[in-house]
C-alpha cells in the first residue's frame, strides 16, 4: 500500500529525522557532557516552535512553511540524540562501575539459561557494599556461574556476589563477531564469572510479578509439549515457533533454517501475531452480529494478542506487530481508513522512544524492513505477472510476498550473516502449509487440558509436522548451490545495494527511464567495488598472528589459499567464531589446518620442526622444545614467535637468533609476557604482544 500523498504517512516523514538523531547519538557523541547542551537546544527549539504556531497567522508563516518543518525536523533529530544519551546506563552517576566495592547485591532480570554447565543471566546491580557501607546503584551486569546450585536460580532472585567483574572484551581478530558491541547495544558493559561459594541467595521472586508469571507460564507450556512429544528437536522448534523459547534450539537447526532463508519463522514476530489474529478473528466473528459486538470483539482480540506478547517476553518484533494489529483492529471497528505504512512508523517511533537501542537489534531491523517491503514492494512484484488461473494467481501472490521480503532484507542480512539462500522461494513456499498446521495445532494443544487421546493425537500431528518440515529444509540445505556464502559487504556497498533496490522498485512504480539508468550505473559501481576487493585479496600475501587467548593461531595466506597453524580443531566453536570469519572475509577458498608439531611442504610454505619459510619470510616458533638449546651460529629469521610459555629471556634469545620482531602470544603466562616486554623495551627491540591486544597482520608482498 503506497501512499498517494505524504499527508497519509505523516509518521513516516517525521520518523526519519528521529532515526537520524538516534544514529548520531550511537555513532558520535553519547556522553553526559553534551546532554545538557543538547537538552537546552531542544527546549529552545520547542519553545520557538510553540510560539510560532500560536502566532502562525500573525507572522504570516503560511508563506514560509519550510520554517516550521525545519524546526520540527531539528526537534525530532535532537530528541533522538538526547534519548540515546539518557538511555545509556554509563551516563548515570549511580552506575555500579563508578565507585569501588567489595560486594554487590544484584537482582536477576531475565530468564537464566543453562548451557555447557554454565548458568548465564543478566542482572540489575541494586546496591554496593564497601567497608560495611551500603550504596544504592544501578546498571546491568552479565553473570555466568559454574555451580550446580545455580541451576535453581530464577527471574527475580536477589544475590549477594563478590564485586569481581570485568569490562567486556572487544574483538581481537579481524572479522570476528563484536560481542562487546552486541552487549553494549543492550546496555551491558561488564560481566562477571563466578564459582561455587561466590554467591548467596538473599531473596526469591523479588522481580516484576507480571514478568515472573509470564516466564513461569511459558516454562509450564514448554513442559506440556514434552508430555506428548518425544523428539527433542521437534520440541525445541515448537517452543521457539509458538512461545519464543529458544534455549533448547540446536545450532544444526538454526543453520538449516538460516541457509534456506526461513530463519525468520524461528523469531516470533509479525507473521506469528498475524496467524493468531486470523484465528481469533474467526473464533469471535459471531460477535459482529450483536450491538456493540464489534467493540467487544476488538477488546477481546487486542487483549489476547497483548497477552501473547507477554508470553514471548515483549520482544520488539511482537510488540511492533501487536501495536500495528491493535491500531488496524481499532480502525476497522470504527470504519476508519488507516495507512499500514504509517502504523508501522508509529509503532517504531514509540518503541524507539521507549528504548532507542532497539534500533541496533538485527531482528528489529529485519522485521521492520520485511514488513515495509511487503507493504510497498509486494504489490509491484505481484503486478509484474498476471495469471488467469485462480490457483496460479494465488501461488504467484505467495511468491511475490517471499520475493519482496527477501529482496528488501538481502543487503542487511548479507551485511550481518554473509550469505544468501538461493532456494529461498522454494523453502518459503514449502513451509507455508506446515507453519499453519504447527501454529494452529500448537495453540489448540496448549489451550485445552490434558486429554488422554486428544492431546496425544495433537502432539503426534505437531511433532510429525515439524520433523517433516525439518527434513525437507535439511534436504534443501544440502542441495547443490543451496546458498552463496562469504558475502562481505562494506558499509558503502551495503548502502549502495539499498539505493539500487529502491531505484529499481521505484522504476517499476513510476516507469521513469532515468531511474533505470541510475540503477545500472550503481550496479556497475557496486560490481567494480566488489571486483576490486576480490582482485586485491587474490594478489595479497600475509602472515596473521591471531589472538586466541590461551591457544595458538597463525594464518599464512597466499592469494586465495591459506595454511593455518593452530592447536584448535576445525569443528571447535572457537575456530568457527575466530578463525573462520577471517578466512571467509579474505575470500580464501582453499585452506589446510595443521597443528604446530606437524611438518609441512606446500607450494608457498615449508615448515621443518619449528622453522617456517613462507615466501620470502621466515618465522621461528620458539616453545619449550627450544628453550635450552644453544646454536653454534645465529639463526636469522624475520619473526620470533614465543608460544607455550618457555623459560627464556630476551638476552638468551639474542644469543641464538637474529630477528626483526618478537611476537608473544596469549598461551604464555602474564609473568613471562611482562618480563619479555620489560626486557624488550630496555634493549629497544621491536615486539608485539598478542594477549588482550589485536591480532597482528603482516603483509609479505
Amino acid at each position: 500500500m503506497i501512499a498517494n500523498h505524504k499527508g497519509e504517512i505523516p509518521f513516516v516523514i517525521l520518523i526519519i529525522p528521529f532515526l537520524l538523531g538516534i544514529t548520531a547519538g550511537l555513532t558520535f557523541i553519547s556522553s553526559l557532557h553534551y546532554f545538557n547542551r543538547l537538552t537546552i537546544a531542544l527546549l529552545f527549539l520547542s519553545l520557538i516552535f510553540i510560539v510560532l504556531n500560536i502566532n502562525y497567522a500573525r507572522f504570516g508563516l503560511y508563506k514560509v512553511r519550510w520554517i516550521g518543518g525545519s524546526i520540527m525536523t531539528l526537534i525530532l533529530f535532537l530528541t533522538g540524540w538526547v534519548s540515546v544519551i539518557r538511555y545509556n546506563e554509563l551516563n548515570n552517576e549511580q552506575h555500579f562501575s563508578k565507585t569501588p566495592a567489595q560486594y554487590l547485591i544484584v537482582k536477576i532480570n531475565n530468564e537464566p539459561t543453562i548451557k555447557n554447565g554454565l548458568v548465564r543471566f543478566t542482572s540489575i546491580v541494586e546496591q554496593q557494599i564497601n567497608n560495611g557501607k551500603i550504596i544504592n546503584t544501578t546498571g546491568t551486569l552479565l553473570i555466568a556461574i559454574k555451580d550446580t546450585l545455580a541451576n535453581k536460580l530464577y527471574y527475580g532472585d536477589e544475590l549477594l556476589i563478590l564485586s569481581r567483574y570485568n569490562v567486556v572484551d572487544p574483538p581481537y581478530n579481524p572479522a570476528e563477531f563484536n560481542y562487546k558491541r552486541y552487549l553494549a547495544n543492550q546496555n551491558i558493559y561488564h560481566q562477571a564469572f563466578l564459582y561455587p561459594k561466590q554467591f548467596i541467595v538473599l531473596n526469591r521472586n523479588a522481580g516484576n510479578s507480571i514478568v515472573a508469571y509470564s516466564l513461569r507460564l511459558r516454562q509450564r507450556l514448554v513442559e506440556k509439549f514434552k508430555q506428548n512429544m518425544h523428539d527433542t528437536s521437534a520440541i525445541a522448534v515448537a517452543s521457539t515457533l509458538i512461545l519464543g523459547y529458544k534455549a533448547d534450539l540446536s545450532n544444526d537447526i538454526l543453520q538449516a533454517y538460516s541457509k534456506t532463508g526461513t530463519i525468520h519463522i524461528l523469531s516470533v514476530s509479525g507473521g506469528h501475531v498475524a496467524i493468531i489474529y486470523l484465528l481469533l478473528n474467526l473464533a469471535f466473528g459471531f460477535l459482529g452480529r450483536y450491538r456493540y459486538g464489534k467493540v467487544f470483539k476488538a477488546l477481546i482480540i487486542i487483549s489476547l494478542i497483548w497477552y501473547y506478547s507477554l508470553l514471548t517476553g515483549f520482544s520488539p518484533a511482537v510488540c511492533r506487530a501487536a501495536v500495528m494489529i491493535s491500531l488496524i483492529i481499532i480502525g476497522n471497528t470504527y470504519s476508519r481508513y488507516i495507512n499500514t505504512l504509517n502504523i508501522l512508523a508509529i509503532s517504531a517511533f514509540f518503541l524507539l522512544l521507549y528504548d532507542p537501542f532497539f534500533i541496533t537489534d538485527v531482528g528489529f531491523q529485519l522485521s521492520y524492513l520485511a514488513v515495509a517491503g511487503l507493504i510497498i514492494f509486494q504489490p509491484l512484484v505481484y503486478k509484474l505477472i498476471t495469471f488467469k488461473n485462480k490457483w496460479a494467481d494465488k501461488l504467484w501472490a505467495l511468491c511475490s510476498v517471499s520475493i519482496a521480503a527477501q529482496v528488501i532484507t538481502f543487503p542487511l542480512s548479507a551485511f550481518y550473516f554473509h550469505q544468501f539462500p538461493v532456494y529461498f522461494l522454494i523453502s518459503n513456499l514449502f513451509i507455508t502449509v506446515p507453519i499453519l498446521i504447527i501454529m494452529y495445532t500448537g495453540f489448540i494443544y496448549l489451550l485445552i487440558p490434558q486429554l488422554p487421546f486428544v492431546s496425544a493425537g495433537l502432539g503426534y500431528v505437531l511433532e510429525k509436522s515439524i520433523l517433516i518440515m525439518n527434513k525437507v529444509l535439511a534436504l534443501i540445505e544440502y542441495s547443490p548451490f543451496a546458498s552463496i556464502g562469504k558475502i562481505w559487504l562494506t558499509t558503502a556497498e551495503y548502502i549502495l545495494a539499498y539505493i539500487i533496490i529502491i531505484c529499481l522498485f521505484y522504476f517499476l512504480f513510476d516507469r521513469k527511464t532515468w531511474l533505470l539508468r541510475v540503477s545500472l550505473l550503481l550496479v556497475l559501481l557496486l560490481g567494480v567495488s566488489i571486483s576490486t576487493k576480490r582482485i586485491n585479496a587474490l594478489r595479497s600475501d600475509s602472515i596473521t598472528f591471531l589472538n586466541l587467548k590461551k591457544h595458538q593461531g597463525l594464518v599464512f595466506k597466499a592469494g586465495d589459499k591459506a595454511v593455518i597453524l593452530s592447536d584448535i580443531k576445525a569443528d571447535d566453536k572457537n575456530y568457527q567464531y575466530t578463525i573462520q570469519p577471517y578466512l571467509d572475509s579474505c575470500k580464501i577458498a582453499d585452506t589446510a589446518l595443521y597443528n604446530l608439531k606437524q611438518n609441512i611442504n606446500t607450494a608457498f610454505l615449508i615448515k621443518n620442526n619449528n622453522l617456517i619459510q613462507f615466501k620470502n619470510k621466515k618465522v621461528l616458533l620458539f616453545n619449550k622444545d627450544l628453550q635450552s638449546k644453544q646454536l653454534v651460529h645465529k639463526l636469522k629469521v624475520d619473526y620470533l614467535y614465543i608460544t607455550d610459555n618457555p623459560h627464556t629471556t630476551v638476552n638468551e634469545l639474542n644469543k641464538n637468533y637474529d630477528y626483526a620482531m618478537l611476537v608473544i602470544d596469549g598461551s604464555n603466562t602474564n609473568k613471562l609476557v611482562n618480563d619479555l616486554e620489560t626486557q624488550a623495551k630496555l634493549l629497544q627491540i621491536k615486539y608485539q604482544t598478542i594477549k588482550r591486544n589485536n591480532s597482528l597482520i603482516i603483509s609479505s608482498n
